[in-house]
């Protein structure tokens, strides 16, 4: 496709963006099932739903502009979502498997509130105010998926950090 005005790169970026919602949902449902804190699998599973929701938002705007909501290869949501998939088969104990999922979330969560931003802020710009607020929807979706991540953090990243000291008294106590 040629990009030669805004309005192509806003049809160009809501295909990767539906993309990659659907990149997510596989890995998403991983994550819940291999999280340990019933707080982070209901947050993830409430995630999953939204997930769906945000897709059928992406499609109806695509239609709405005479578009075929065909995906477009989001190549960002791929790298996320294969260092979500390589944390998921870690070896790893279950509050340290927790706090690497968090992190590998958090990061997508960025990157979705970075690509809805820029796309709500294209559609005001081509006076599509209608899509601008669907997109500023979702985009508060992904911000406070985020900040429920970041509370869920606090409690499981200190968990996993006494599981660490525990470790490390033990291993002083051999070395004396």
């Amino acid at each position: 496709m040629k990009i030669s005005a805004l309005h192509d790169l806003y049809i160009e970026q809501l295909r990767e963006l539906y993309d990659a919602e659907q990149q997510l949902r596989k890995p998403l449902a991983a994550a819940a099932k291999a999280a340990a804190s019933q707080e982070l699998k209901d947050a993830l599973e409430e995630h999953l739903d939204q997930s769906e929701a945000h897709l059928v938002r992406l499609k109806e705007i695509l239609e709405s502009l005479g578009e075929d909501p065909a995906p477009k290869k989001c190549l960002g949501m791929a790298g996320l979502a294969a260092e979500l998939q390589e944390m998921l088969e870690a070896d790893a104990a279950p509050e340290v498997m927790d706090v690497g999922i968090i992190g590998s979330l958090q990061r997508i969560e960025h990157y979705e509130i970075a690509a809805y931003g820029c796309l709500s802020a294209y559609a005001r710009l081509l006076g599509r105010e209608e899509d601008s607020d669907i997109l500023q929807e979702t985009l508060d979706d992904e911000k406070e998926a985020d900040e429920i991540l970041t509370d869920i953090a606090d409690t499981v990243n200190q968990e996993a950090h006494q599981g660490e000291g525990a470790e490390v008294d033990h291993d002083e106590e051999e070395e004396e």
